[in-house]
């Protein structure tokens, strides 16, 4: 069964503002009538605000009422219905109290998603390009201060925005990741036995030893071992 928002906060309003059973409370928020009495009693949830379950679309004041007549009826959840969003024109505003922040969040796309354009950069946190030039060129008059910060987490664009854009650069980022393997990658084995540049005439081959004979690689001075067995 699907339990309504901040289940806890429901049942505080519901207790405060209608003449709903405990049992009838405790089945639409998912909790123990024990714990609805303790609420009606002041034993729970204390300072806990109220949550009102029909301005946010969850029931309707006619199932509340049908309820309140009837102590067996149950109350139903409302289906959530899923609003669209509305695309914004024009540049995003950004609050005044996050636009010190802005660097930050700009810095975070710079550094992590490098194939944003300043565009893109410029529609998820609502700034200008040149404050976007300055900090990828470090010429910003603040950057040895700046802590690059999630976007996301500062409140400035919704994950789905930063996803989107990401998802559309994503063919940029494949050709930068190739180009900085091509530029920094070591040449395999296979490669390097190919290479033209390796010419095989210089290459050194050792001589052939196989019609050496065994004292030959003995470094001893001519007669010396027959000498030494003359004196013993």
């Amino acid at each position: 069964m699907s339990l309504p928002l901040m289940p806890k906060a429901v049942a505080v309003w519901l207790v405060d503002n209608t003449s709903l059973s405990f049992d009838q409370i405790a089945d639409f928020t998912g909790m123990h009538s024990l714990e609805i009495s303790g609420i009606a009693d002041g034993e729970v949830a204390q300072g806990l605000k109220g949550r009102d379950p029909i301005a946010t679309g969850e029931l309707t004041r006619d199932s509340i009422a049908r309820c309140e007549k009837d102590p067996k009826a149950r109350l139903k959840l409302q289906p959530r219905v899923k609003v669209p969003e509305v695309k914004r024109k024009g540049p995003k505003y950004t609050p005044l109290s996050k636009r010190q922040e802005r660097p930050a969040a700009i810095l975070w796309l710079i550094r992590n998603h490098p194939e944003l354009t300043d565009a893109q950069i410029s529609r998820l946190v609502g700034t200008t390009k040149p404050t976007i030039q300055s900090l990828r060129t470090k010429t910003h008059w603040n950057y040895a201060n700046i802590t690059p910060v999630d976007p996301v987490a500062l409140g400035m664009c919704r994950q789905t925005e930063l996803d989107e854009a990401v998802a559309k650069s994503a063919p940029k980022r494949e050709a930068m990741d190739e180009q900085t393997r091509e530029e920094g990658a070591l040449m395999s084995t296979e490669e390097s036995l190919a290479d033209p540049a390796l010419d095989d005439d210089e290459m050194t081959i050792e001589p052939d030893d196989s019609g050496r004979a065994p004292d030959d690689f003995f470094n001893l001075p001519k007669g010396g071992a027959e000498e030494d067995e003359e004196k013993l």
